[in-house]
């Protein structure tokens, strides 16, 4: 393994060229592996770990009995922590596999359009919901024990394809924090992000966005929300929180700074919009984030 100049590991993973997919199915009663990324992608699913702490990107999240995820971002840093975790009897499935296997001419065929739009929401990490997990669980329990190699494939296709048709996952972490465009087919909406991730430091009026696209600030609050499913004020505020999470994870800015530099005109109002989305303080965000990219 190799480690970036953050301190994050750079995982250098059992893969072979030659084959499609590396499975490993594994019993184990703690998590001890720190933070890290890795160029494959990467579907893990755990099983009786209540009380882990997941943290993908700038999203950070205590996990449940059962909890699956999909990480497709190539330098998208990862890491289950033991948290508060008591159990002893873990179980954790982890497939990985490389792009190119897909990335091809293969994925544009008509027939992997939702495995292809999964795996680029995925460059943000996605968690299934427990209805989901149920679906695949057969495949997934048996996958490693299959000794067909290529019914294991057959598998592994089944498996991304019935992920592909679940309308209620999550994407995890930012946009701005994971390094990726955000792939929409609206060129107005394209402007739109364009504009706010080049002035996110700056104020930034509803009205000026309208003029770029040439729309009302009432038909814009309502295509934006119709095209993205959120207020133009939510996506401001989530592209500032992850610029500054980014630099909470990278510079040792004050929290004050950071806030500033980030287009937060209030402190206090900075620390109480960060709290309500990452379920911590900066502080606490930072400090946590640092325990992560102790090597060991």
């Amino acid at each position: 393994m190799n480690t970036t100049s953050s301190h994050i590991i750079h995982e250098i993973t059992p893969l072979s060229e030659k084959d499609c997919f590396y499975i490993a199915d594994r019993r184990k009663s703690e998590f001890t592996y720190p933070l890290h990324s890795h160029s494959e992608f990467e579907i893990n699913y755990i099983e009786n770990a209540e009380g882990v702490r997941r943290i993908v990107g700038d999203s950070v999240e205590v996990i449940g009995k059962f909890d699956l995820t999909l990480i497709a971002g190539e330098e998208l840093e990862h890491v289950w922590e033991q948290h508060d975790c008591t159990s002893k009897n873990i179980r954790e499935i982890t497939i990985q596999f490389s792009k190119e296997l897909f990335f091809g001419n293969l994925i544009h065929k008509n027939q992997f359009s939702s495995i292809r739009q999964m795996l680029n929401n995925g460059q943000k990490g996605i968690s299934f919901p427990m209805e989901t997990i149920m679906k695949i669980y057969p495949l997934l329990d048996t996958l490693a024990a299959e000794k067909s190699g290529f019914h294991a494939v057959m598998k592994l296709l089944t498996i991304l394809y019935e992920l592909s048709m679940c309308d209620n996952c999550r994407t995890l972490a930012s946009t701005s924090f994971a390094h990726i465009d955000d792939n929409t087919d609206s060129r107005r909406v394209r402007k739109i992000y364009e504009h706010i991730n080049n002035h996110y430091q700056e104020e930034i009026r509803l009205e000026e966005l309208a003029k770029i696209i040439g729309m009302t600030p009432v038909a814009l609050s309502r295509f934006f929300k119709l095209r993205t499913g959120k207020t133009v004020s939510d996506h401001i505020i989530d592209v500032r929180l992850g610029n500054a999470t980014r630099l909470l994870v990278d510079t040792t800015n004050s929290i004050a700074e950071i806030c500033y530099d980030c287009g937060f005109n209030n402190l206090s109002n900075f620390n109480r919009i960060f709290k309500k989305r990452k379920e911590c303080s900066p502080k606490e965000f930072r400090e946590n984030y640092r325990k992560t990219k102790v090597i060991v």
